[in-house]
């Protein structure tokens, strides 16, 4: 029998809107780069796609850090062109990225234009240098899904699973994606989910009922925070 994770812990925060929740969120996110950084001189990132974080990223734009010591990773990606507008790495870019000095080799997307399954094997190799990130950002889908991990499909969420995942038929388009695994996300200080919409509420009441949904298999040793607006 395949060996899986440690049960997740969860603590809930919640705010009364989207803004007051990314004020949150950009605000623990440079606290962390800030402690990390004075501890170890760097600080490594996993962002996350959606709509949610785009407000988050724009504070961070405006927000002050040791840029030069960051490291930037995504949770997944959309195998579309570089360049497409619907890349999670050109929303973070625009939103974020292009405007602070993080060194552009230090800032790495999923090559997610070679195809799902060369694009996995390529990122598996750029994460190999990392053997735990200092946090994790993910988002929550109304079917409870989280990067690109599915009802119904391989979460990588056993000891033994790959970091990364070629997902070929996401049920939402487009259907080929790349995603870290839910074993490697977990491999992170913290995590923190950012969950903005009504939408959302019967995703995070299965997750708080304890209910089988790709959100509940990231499961990092120090629990896990989820910021609401609701």
């Amino acid at each position: 029998m395949e060996s899986r994770p440690r049960p997740q812990t969860c603590r809930w925060h919640t705010y009364t809107n989207l803004g007051e929740l990314s004020q949150a969120g950009a605000q623990r996110i440079l606290h962390s780069a800030r402690e990390c950084i004075a501890r170890s001189g760097r600080f490594s990132i996993v962002l996350a796609g959606g709509s949610t974080p785009r407000q988050v990223y724009a504070l961070l734009r405006t927000g002050s850090s040791d840029w030069s010591r960051w490291q930037v990773f995504f949770g997944d990606e959309r195998c579309l062109p570089a360049d497409h507008a619907e890349r999670n790495s050109r929303m973070a870019a625009e939103s974020w990225l292009d405007h602070v000095a993080i060194p552009p080799a230090r800032i790495h997307p999923i090559p997610a234009e070679l195809g799902p399954q060369q694009a996995a094997a390529a990122y598996a190799k750029a994460l190999a240098s990392v053997p735990e990130f200092d946090l994790v950002l993910l988002g929550l889908g109304e079917d409870g899904h989280t990067a690109s991990l599915f009802p119904s499909h391989d979460w990588g969420d056993t000891l033994d699973s790959p970091p990364v995942l070629a997902v070929l038929d996401a049920p939402k388009p487009p259907p080929q994606r790349v995603s870290l695994s839910a074993a490697r996300l977990s491999q992170a200080r913290e995590v923190v989910f950012l969950v903005s919409g009504a939408g959302k509420r019967q995703a995070v009441a299965d997750w708080r009922a304890g209910r089988n949904i790709p959100a509940l298999a990231i499961a990092p040793p120090g629990g896990v925070d989820v910021l609401l607006d609701f």
